[in-house]
């Protein structure tokens, strides 16, 4: 009896300190609030660099602040030794006459290492800060000097030192110049730019679809200046209104292609560094229905590779064309029955008598090995997977190494294969690494920087060996971000797969902080479904703690990869969607919403809502007003709501020409399907989009109206595509949609 009653007591003192301490520790959690994931910074993550492998691949530069004078210094660290050296100090990037040091916002070294060029007091483009300053370091001398002395301030773009490192060419107000270092004399050598008329940089779309920004390059031997010239007078002009900084509107002027109308007249030329007349290549076909996609010379020669794409965009004519003779030769087409996506994995090889290049003729895109005149092509990577990325080719060592995934889509690991395609793929990062690497490698391929990351662990950066892959040093590890983030309690993303008969889809699930099946629960499904981007990835992605704090507040967060997602799943995945966007995706949405009924008892389907932001936008709208008795609200931010009025480069590249394909617009475009609406929907855009522009708001709430629909609706003066300028907005938005959900989910 005496023992039992001594058991009974430990057994009351061990019940009485476990739930003690259950307690402490859950009144030591913390809560999840938008001020602080949207205002106050409390989840940053860190970053490490911007890193650059120095020429003798024995060491990598980085930046780390000077306490002393402010700004940054370039700092060298020795891969083997861990020794660092200052290789810049701050106080050397201090110009005559001021106080505080320049703030490097990107920099490169001369091929010599002898000087510096530094870009600062940036400038935003659309989406990018190209536009600003640049000065020159003499790291001998110690001679700090501005560039541009007679250009206005803040207009110079894509700067870079010729290949002797005695001149520095740049674009100031859509014309080239050639700045002699020594002397300070400039030369403008192009003169017609303004106007309509862009020298050396590109219009709109060739930046946001082509990722053409850089437009002009140096000649091997440093006599010659390469450029693009874009003529933009004939493309329709859509203009953004500014209504609020001043009390008359002001109309911002915006040339912009629209799907089926004229696109830039776009040229390539050649001009002598020293000034004088270009000589333009005649590249066959219309100049106004072709791309120019890519230019760049030939290592060590007097020639230069031009990609370019029919309006389609299912041809890619490959020319080498020569600077002297101006004479042009076709040594690659590249076609597709669907569409070509540009891929920049040219590598010259075997003293520039081959190529790399990359291609999805076998149905995965892989990397090839081309000879000069392009009659014999042999592949590289081989097996049924796709290569994500080619991270560095290495031809003294014989290897190509590259992201891939064969068996988990939703993840990304570093390969490597024999550049003379002999042998097996071999995978590089270590099994227990489960999510997503990507690497930074040394020239000679025996170093890299690696970040990684998964749907729980925020980016951990180290530098490793590749052999073995051993971890020398530790970078950054966001240990401080984690335990923020293991402290809110919340449920991690579960990966699933959905059999939808057609296909199986990857998909994702957050669930409430004190999940109980044996209740039910709203649902919300977050979509993108379009080729330019993939939902469904084991990647940090902030930690989505904007869907994490809707799961607190009691609902259900999925989201699916419908075909046609770019993920490395194969050329058919990819193009199932040609000429069917908005089409096939919304399908396969509600196919997979269907079986996540049937698979899921806890889920409520009298409350399912589908949110998406910019082509998420657009499949949220097709999935609401084609799938009524599936979807009960929607929330679309950024919209495209008839396909005819987004730019032709991207919409002609995935649903054809619109004399071709007119149907498919059509039934793509969800403002053609508004009248079907019978949930609850809010739209968002931002006024000053430049890229999914307003009138997509503005035509789909006219069309709302005329069908007597109901619905909620705001507009964010003078923010673009992101919706994020200006003070408090980000917060702002999302306090808005999240009071929608809480009203209508």
């Amino acid at each position: 009896m005496n023992r039992t009653f001594k058991l009974i007591s430990k057994l009351l003192v061990f019940t009485v300190v476990f739930w003690h301490n259950v307690l402490q520790a859950q009144s030591t959690k913390t809560s999840l609030n938008l001020e602080d994931i949207f205002s106050n910074g409390v989840y940053h993550q860190k970053g490490f660099g911007p890193v650059r492998w120095m020429k003798d691949n024995n060491g990598y530069s980085t930046l780390e602040a000077n306490k002393t004078y402010g700004g940054n210094d370039i700092i060298r660290y020795d891969v083997r030794t861990g020794e660092r050296i200052v290789l810049v100090s701050a106080q050397k990037l201090i110009p005559q006459g001021e106080t505080k040091p320049l703030v490097i916002a990107n920099y490169s070294w001369s091929d010599d290492d002898s000087k510096l060029l530094i870009f600062t007091n940036t400038r935003r483009v659309w989406r990018y800060h190209t536009r600003g300053d640049y000065w020159v370091l003499n790291v001998k001398t110690g001679q700090l000097q501005q560039l541009g002395k007679s250009v206005e301030r803040t207009t110079m773009m894509f700067a870079k030192f010729s290949p002797d490192a005695t001149r520095v060419a740049y674009v100031s107000k859509y014309n080239i110049y050639v700045e002699d270092i020594t002397t300070g004399g400039i030369t403008q050598i192009t003169y017609d730019g303004g106007g309509g008329i862009i020298n050396g940089t590109f219009d709109w779309v060739y930046e946001e679809e082509l990722d053409g920004r850089d437009g002009f390059r140096w000649s091997p031997d440093g006599k010659n200046i390469a450029y693009w010239q874009s003529d933009t007078k004939g493309i329709g002009t859509f203009f953004l209104i500014d209504n609020i900084d001043s009390i008359y509107s002001k109309p911002i002027p915006l040339p912009y292609p629209k799907v089926g109308t004229t696109l830039s007249d776009v040229k390539i030329g050649v001009v002598a560094a020293e000034g004088g007349s270009t000589k333009w290549f005649d590249i066959p076909g219309d100049p106004r229905n072709n791309y120019l996609a890519r230019m760049d010379f030939v290592p060590k020669s007097n020639e230069v590779m031009i990609q370019q794409l029919n309006r389609k965009q299912d041809t890619n004519f490959v020319w080498i064309g020569d600077i002297s003779s101006m004479k042009l030769q076709n040594i690659i087409t590249e076609t597709d029955k669907a569409f070509l996506d540009i891929h920049d994995d040219t590598r010259w090889l075997d003293y520039e008598q081959s190529f790399t290049w990359s291609s999805e003729r076998d149905g995965w895109l892989h990397l090839y090995k081309v000879s000069r005149d392009g009659k014999k092509i042999s592949l590289i990577t081989k097996g049924d997977f796709d290569v994500v990325s080619i991270s560095c080719i290495d031809p003294a060592g014989g290897f190509v190494y590259y992201i891939a995934s064969p068996d988990n889509f939703t993840q990304r690991y570093l390969y490597r294969s024999k550049i003379d395609g002999t042998g097996k793929a071999e995978r590089i990062t270590p099994a227990e690494m489960a999510g997503q690497s990507n690497y930074q490698v040394s020239a000679n391929a025996e170093w890299a920087i690696q970040t990684f990351q998964n749907a729980i662990t925020p980016p951990v950066i180290s530098l490793v060996k590749l052999k073995g892959h051993k971890t020398v040093k530790l970078l950054e590890d966001n240990s401080e971000l984690k335990a923020k983030f293991d402290n809110l309690g919340l449920q991690p993303k579960e990966f699933f797969k959905i059999d939808i008969g057609d296909a199986v889809l990857d998909a994702w699930m957050i669930k409430p902080s004190g999940f109980d099946a044996a209740k039910r629960y709203p649902l919300l499904f977050y979509v993108y479904g379009e080729p330019a981007g993939s939902t469904v990835q084991d990647n940090w992605e902030g930690g989505d703690l904007w869907h994490q704090y809707l799961a607190q507040q009691g609902n259900i967060v999925i989201s699916v990869d419908n075909r046609g997602t770019r993920t490395p799943r194969g050329r058919d995945w990819r193009k199932s969607i040609y000429r069917q966007i908005g089409i096939l995706a919304s399908e396969d949405q509600s196919k997979a919403a269907l079986k996540i009924f049937e698979r899921y008892p806890f889920i409520d389907r009298s409350r399912v809502g589908i949110w998406g932001w910019s082509g998420g936008g657009q499949m949220t709208l097709n999935c609401l007003f084609r799938y009524p008795n599936i979807y009960k609200s929607g929330l679309a931010v950024s919209f495209v709501s008839d396909q005819r009025l987004y730019d032709a480069t991207y919409q002609e590249r995935y649903m054809g020409l619109l004399d071709d394909n007119a149907r498919g617009y059509h039934d793509g475009s969800p403002i053609n399907f508004a009248k079907n609406l019978q949930g609850k929907l809010m739209i968002i855009h931002g006024t000053a989009d430049d890229n999914v522009h307003y009138q997509s708001f503005e035509m789909l709430v006219n069309e709302l109206i005329r069908y007597n629909k109901l619905f909620n609706m705001m507009s964010y003066p003078m923010r673009s595509h992101g919706i994020y300028e200006r003070e408090n907005t980000s917060l702002h938005l999302r306090r808005t949609m999240e009071k929608f959900w809480k009203d209508n989910l």
